[in-house]
């Protein structure tokens, strides 16, 4: 029963907050981001007010779960965006910029802390940097596609931004598998080639495998139904298995084979979107089905951020150094490689700012830091620092991307006589309910 009535204080409070952020112009995203923050253990969650609130983390970690399930929607619809006939037209285009922008903001934000680390040695050490560094590259797939979808924003740039997003975790598993094999290298001083090179290539490329194949099965079992609601069915329920398939975890000798959720379910949302002739329809009505999953996903993700790590100056010094060049490293890196490949103005101009949101991937990276032996109590300042920057970029990351994405005018203000319709139904309801 508890859970239950936290899954539903957690969405009611969610859905609440966006009417009351409507007049404030804000994305859906950041209110229901907010929303968790107040009902979670350091606002409504610290009266103890019965079970109004998450009172404690545990609480909100027993709905991981939740999190785990949107994040496999969520890579599933992005997946959708590596049609061929789009990829014939802006691939290699998405590939060039993908990587550069990710290996950019690694550099920037390497060389910014390195200079911290030279003026307070004591506070910051280069293994901490280094994992920083590379955790730089992620950036959130959660919040751009629901900034997308809120807003139904379409044109070149909303067509070049979820592919690169998506590729931001590939290239973020590759970036943070070398820069930690080399911080753990310079704590034990023992050189491990398997964990810098191998097992990061095993993952992804295991990941691939696994999304490809349940993306053939998926397409084959949907032939055996006529009627579409049997295969939107199928479709969720191929998801689900999807995102508990992607959790296995084992050794081959000296080898670790692990699987990326992000990676294996877009591309079965890739596979799937390319040989199912009726994927299209399929995915508009997945979306729709899954929509309130996506607020609850971000409502815990809100009770989930931690309000304590403002307690140390240390942290929100470094903290803020690491936001600032990483949005550098995003921005510039993003218009130089837009400019290299010959795109857009505008494109160019706003693409960097999209790529600021950070929060799933960044804290998975976290969550394998802590787990490690070498690094011990140096671990939780990463995790703080990450915290930190999460906690910023979730709040002002979405409401920079739709500005964004209005700027380049791929976002188009309701039209009067959609506003003149929905005004005239409001009316016709209201005469109907008083006769």
């Amino acid at each position: 029963m508890s859970t239950l009535l936290s899954v539903s204080i957690a969405l009611l409070a969610g859905l609440l907050m966006t009417r009351l952020f409507k007049p404030l112009k804000l994305p859906n995203v950041t209110a229901y981001l907010i929303a968790g923050v107040l009902i979670g253990p350091y606002c409504v969650g610290a009266l103890g007010i019965g079970e109004l609130g998450f009172s404690t983390m545990e609480a909100v970690g027993a709905l991981g779960l939740v999190a785990e399930v949107a994040l496999g929607f969520i890579a599933f619809s992005i997946g959708s965006e590596f049609r061929l006939d789009d990829l014939k037209k802006t691939g290699k285009q998405a590939f060039v910029i993908g990587i550069v922008q990710a290996l950019i903001a690694t550099m920037f934000v390497d060389l910014a802390l390195l200079v911290v680390h030279i003026q307070m040695p004591d506070k910051l050490s280069v293994p901490q940097l280094l994992v920083l560094g590379a955790i730089a590259t992620a950036t959130a797939p959660a919040a751009t596609l629901m900034v997308v979808r809120q807003y139904k924003a379409k044109g070149p740039l909303t067509k070049l931004l979820l592919p690169i997003v998506a590729l931001d975790d590939a290239v973020g598993l590759i970036v943070f598998a070398v820069s930690f094999g080399i911080a753990k290298t310079l704590l034990s001083g023992q050189v491990d080639l398997v964990s810098i090179i191998v097992n990061p290539l095993m993952e992804i490329l295991c990941s691939l495998i696994l999304g490809a194949i349940m993306g053939w099965v998926l397409t084959q079992l949907e032939k055996l139904f006529n009627s579409n609601t049997n295969r939107l069915n199928m479709t969720i329920a191929f998801v689900f298995l999807t995102v508990s398939l992607s959790m296995l975890d084992f050794h081959i000798g000296p080898v670790h084979v692990s699987f990326s959720s992000l990676l294996v379910c877009m591309m079965l949302g890739t596979i799937f979107c390319n040989i199912c002739p009726l994927s299209h329809d399929l995915m508009e009505r997945s979306d729709k089905w899954t929509s309130p999953l996506l607020a609850l996903f971000f409502v815990i993700s809100g009770a989930e951020l931690e309000l304590s790590v403002f307690a140390d100056i240390a942290i929100v010094g470094i903290g803020v150094v690491y936001i600032i060049f990483r949005c550098l490293g995003k921005y510039f890196g993003a218009l130089v490689s837009a400019k290299a490949t010959k795109r857009e103005p505008q494109i160019c101009k706003y693409l960097g700012v999209t790529l600021f949101p950070q929060a799933g991937v960044a804290l998975g990276m976290c969550s394998i830091v802590g787990a490690s032996t070498e690094f011990g109590t140096e671990g939780a300042l990463i995790r703080n620092i990450t915290l930190f920057a999460v906690l910023i970029y979730e709040l002002f990351g979405p409401l920079m991307t739709r500005q964004a994405l209005m700027a380049a005018g791929e976002i188009k203000p309701m039209e009067q006589h959609v506003k003149d319709r929905r005004q005239i139904k409001l009316e016709e309801a209201q005469k109907n309910k008083q006769s």
